[in-house]
């Protein structure tokens, strides 16, 4: 098993490699680029040149280890450029970063990508790294809760299901999973703000943030319970939907395991159906239901969690990429990219030893 996660590790680089280079030549061809966007705003909105020289608070600097690049040419292809001065537009080029080859800048990118140096915001003028660990604990709050508990009820459930397969329980079970699957989750994050957090009705919960003001000077059991209130209604909204899948997946694996021939045998050995259940249709069923963890995961830590935290005006990760990509910040595109893509692959690996923990007789060293 050993060799095995170490081929798999050995796999990460070039895939990663691979990502990040077809991302970044799909860019090269990508209008409205952040270079355009400062030429548009100098000549549309009347901009000073105040943050081209580093004067004031509205200061660019170019981010380290070079732009990624996307979408602009030579200077003369840039059509926010017209009746610019040419100096001016060369500079905005240098500031950016785009005043190199694109494969120079993405020899460099991925050079500061080994030391998981990300470069500097493109229009923040922070430092990625520090900006994704300042988003971080709001996408695993929601990311992290919400698949627990989706875990925990679906797994359940659905054995439930299965075992009672057909049942008014079964019927009435399945109608309520399959409503809240079909409510989206920014639906039903309005209506619990509109419910629950002062819209028109009580204020039980409140609506921003992960912790009330002052609340890192409180006992820790009390930042506890502040921290489960604020977490309340926005897990809830990403959960919701959540159950139906899971759990109807859990049914069927359960339902298909039950039908074959090694239970009948159990039964006719005299196994209890518990000791059926849980002792040999157990670690078969679960399999489908491991193997599908790192990409729910996934799913709801990056992507599923954007429009909830718009609604309870939660900074997150998901909030951050998409601002960036609005934007065209490149190296928060990229950066973030780097790391949910590295995560994913980690998680995949992770669920493969999942399957030898599941069931011993799994072995991966086996497989030519």
């Amino acid at each position: 098993m050993a060799a095995y996660i170490f081929r798999r590790l050995l796999l990460v680089v070039p895939t990663l490699f691979g990502i990040i280079l077809i991302n970044f030549a799909v860019v090269q061809f990508a209008p409205g680029g952040p270079v355009e966007q400062m030429l548009a705003e100098l000549r549309g909105e009347g901009q000073t040149l105040g943050r081209l020289t580093g004067e004031g608070p509205g200061e660019v600097r170019a981010p380290g280890g070079g732009g990624a690049g996307g979408g602009e040419g030579p200077v003369g292809t840039y059509r926010g450029a017209r009746g610019l001065d040419p100096a001016i537009v060369a500079e905005i080029e240098r500031i950016f970063g785009f005043d190199k080859p694109a494969h120079v800048r993405f020899g460099e990118m991925m050079w500061g990508y080994l030391t998981f140096d990300f470069g500097r915001s493109l229009f923040r003028d922070r430092p990625v790294v520090d900006l994704i660990v300042e988003k971080m604990p709001v996408s695993i709050s929601l990311g992290l809760w919400s698949t627990l508990i989706i875990y925990l009820v679906s797994i359940p459930l659905g054995i439930r299901k299965a075992v009672r397969d057909g049942t008014r329980f079964d019927v009435w079970t399945s109608g309520v999973v399959l409503v809240g699957y079909a409510i989206p989750g920014f639906l039903f994050a309005i209506l619990l703000v509109v419910f629950f957090a002062g819209g028109s009705f009580v204020q039980w919960f409140p609506l921003r943030g992960l912790a009330s003001s002052g609340a890192e000077t409180w006992p820790f059991w009390q930042r506890a319970l502040d921290y489960a209130w604020h977490m309340a209604l926005p897990t809830l909204a990403l959960v919701i939907g959540g159950f139906a899948g899971l759990t109807m997946l859990t049914k069927n694996a359960f339902l298909d395991e039950i039908g074959k021939q090694y239970v009948v045998t159990a039964r006719a050995k005299g196994n209890s159906e518990t000791r059926i259940l849980y002792g040999h249709v157990f670690r078969n069923a679960m399999l489908l239901i491991i193997a599908g963890f790192p990409a729910a995961f996934i799913s709801i830590l990056f992507t599923g969690a954007l429009l909830v935290e718009i609604v309870f005006s939660l900074d997150g990760l998901g909030l951050l990429g998409f601002e960036a990509a609005i934007r065209r910040d490149y190296p928060i595109m990229f950066g973030t990219l780097y790391i949910f893509t590295l995560m994913g692959l980690v998680l995949q690996i992770v669920g493969d030893v999942m399957y030898t923990v599941v069931d011993p007789r799994i072995d991966f060293e086996a497989r030519k």
